[in-house]
């Protein structure tokens, strides 16, 4: 597990010690990271960040803040270890808070990527993503995006109201699945 892109690139990161997060595999990363192209100056909200690797990534990149949240003890010291690590500490915020609380909050302006990746297999991805489509411009910038990171398995029918699926992505046992603002009526 490694920064693969941008100033940090080649550091290695830190797991959660235990087996209560699943980090991302690099080749998914680096896909993610190839579709989604230039982040350079953008905010971002990783919830359920785990090792914080995604957003890490983002920083390295150019990213200009992030928001890492997890309810995890473990998790919060393994981001901000995984930081001082990287020297991406400047424009990292790391909150020890549940993701749904933290969608519910108003935030200080909105987001340019949502990122959502939380344990397999509870149905905690479709309440993060109902919940941002019930407040889409508190949350998103019109030109934003929801990335969602599940097993194909998880994968089911969902309704929404503001977020419209454009992609999915399959690598294995990983998919990822983006979602942006659709028309918002009056």
């Amino acid at each position: 597990m490694r920064v693969i892109g941008g100033k940090a690139k080649g550091r290695k990161l830190k797991r959660v010690p235990g087996d209560s997060t699943r980090p991302i595999m690099d080749r998914v990363k680096e896909s993610l990271f190839n579709i989604l192209g230039d982040v350079s100056g953008q905010r971002w909200l990783d919830l359920f960040a785990g090792t914080g690797q995604v957003g890490i990534e983002a920083l390295s990149r150019g990213a200009a803040e992030v928001v890492f949240v997890d309810k995890l003890r473990p998790a919060i010291l393994t981001i901000q270890d995984n930081l001082r690590h990287t020297q991406l500490g400047k424009g990292a915020e790391v909150r020890q808070m549940d993701a749904f609380a933290c969608l519910q909050q108003p935030p200080t302006r909105p987001f340019d990527l949502i990122y959502i990746a939380p344990p397999q297999y509870k149905g905690f991805w479709l309440e993060a993503l109902k919940l941002v489509d019930a407040r889409p411009l508190a949350l998103l910038k019109p030109q934003g995006m929801v990335v969602v990171q599940i097993d194909p398995k998880e994968k089911q029918p969902v309704e929404l109201t503001h977020l419209c699926l454009v992609d999915e992505r399959r690598y294995g046992n990983t998919l990822l699945c983006f979602y942006e603002l659709g028309e918002i009526g009056d």
